[in-house]
């Protein structure tokens, strides 16, 4: 199908065409006439599978921007990316030509100054449960025409810790409100707390994604130990454009991010120690490539979209096929090259077999010397 197939706009069409999108994903085909209908809907889809357009557009398509007042709010687990759904809805607004004022409501910055800029009346609100709750509770943020409640990364932000949050947004929001869940994992226990919160609710599944076919998966074998080191090792024989790396723990993403600052690596840490502050000027730096290395656990590189990865370093893999096929999938987008390589150490080269079995691909032994990277048996 066409965008234009699934009534979109012929403004909205030319600014996803500005952004070199000229097709709908599978979620965005299957999204957009429930949403269009009105109906509360469960949004499920893998990672990078075009969930927050799928979910935009037909927004997009019926704001009132004669309307002077708040007609949609989208919650997002972390300030990474909500500022990244921000940005996406403030590129569809310009290049459609559409003067939709879009406020980012997050913690960790002026209340003063959002306080100030809500007097202007958004149109559309994209913000932390947290800070949109307490501002709603001030009755500074008023859902009185509230149309649409989305929560994006919903299996984050419907447990324990969030839930609270969403239930008190829900219900200030008015019964005609259409509420709509996105997530890329499916859970019984996510589906059933979905289920809860809104009845009559459609579920729109499309398929697992495929890997992409332009990704290339390697693996290295050292010691736990040696794992920083060898981060080092392999961006001094790759020399990578830009690449993310994966840890779990964060003394270790500050010894690699040691490592690399002796090498003149430009590296930004994003595992969890920074300030909100330095967290966003480490996504800007990285997405402007004047930062060529970002240091990220699986919770804080939830939901972004990086153009331009072309390198993923796992030093610390993952348990789950699912978990290492979100990650690799950073890279190798718009039809570009990517490489993934994934440190083992000897007793977990059980998990290059399973991924292998359970996503059918290919993951070819190397090794690194004297400066070089070959692949073993080639």
């Amino acid at each position: 199908m066409t965008f234009a197939e699934l009534a979109v706009p012929a403004d909205l069409i030319a600014a996803l065409s500005w952004q070199k999108i000229h097709a709908p994903t599978a979620i965005q085909t299957a999204a957009m006439p429930v949403l269009l209908e009105g109906r509360n809907a469960y949004l499920h889809a893998e990672t990078g599978t075009g969930k927050t357009l799928a979910y935009l557009l037909p927004v997009f398509c019926r704001l009132d921007l004669a309307l002077a007042a708040t007609q949609a709010v989208i919650v997002a687990p972390t300030h990474e990316l909500a500022i990244q759904i921000q940005r996406q809805c403030t590129d569809l607004a310009q290049h459609a030509g559409r003067a939709a004022r879009i406020l980012l409501l997050i913690g960790g910055t002026s209340l003063d100054r959002q306080l100030d800029k809500l007097k202007k009346k958004p149109h559309l609100v994209v913000g932390s449960p947290g800070r949109i709750r307490e501002l709603v509770e001030m009755r500074k943020l008023k859902l009185q025409q509230l149309r649409y409640l989305i929560v994006d990364e919903a299996d984050r932000l419907l447990g324990a810790d969030g839930l609270p949050d969403i239930r008190a947004l829900i219900q200030a929001a008015p019964a005609t409100r259409q509420l709509i869940f996105v997530s890329a994992s499916e859970e019984a226990a996510l589906t059933a707390t979905v289920s809860s919160l809104a009845p009559e609710l459609a579920m729109v599944k499309t398929g697992a994604a495929a890997v992409n076919e332009n990704i290339e998966h390697y693996y290295v074998t050292c010691d736990e130990r040696d794992k920083p080191d060898m981060v080092r090792r392999l961006f001094h024989a790759l020399d990578p454009e830009r690449a993310m790396v994966f840890v779990h723990r964060n003394d270790t993403a500050g010894q690699v991010a040691a490592l690399l600052a002796r090498q003149t690596v430009p590296v930004a840490d994003l595992s969890g120690t920074l300030n909100k502050l330095d967290r966003k000027q480490a996504m800007d730096g990285f997405r402007s490539g004047a930062v060529r290395v970002l240091l990220a656990s699986d919770v804080a590189a939830r939901g972004l979209d990086i153009k331009g990865v072309t390198h993923i370093l796992n030093l610390d893999v993952p348990t789950l096929s699912k978990d290492y096929l979100h990650r690799v999938g950073r890279t190798g987008r718009a039809g570009a090259r990517g490489i993934a390589i994934s440190l083992i150490a000897e007793g977990d080269v059980r998990l290059v077999r399973r991924y292998e079995e359970e996503l059918g691909i290919r993951m070819r032994q190397i090794r690194v010397r004297d400066g070089q990277v070959s692949v073993i048996g080639e």
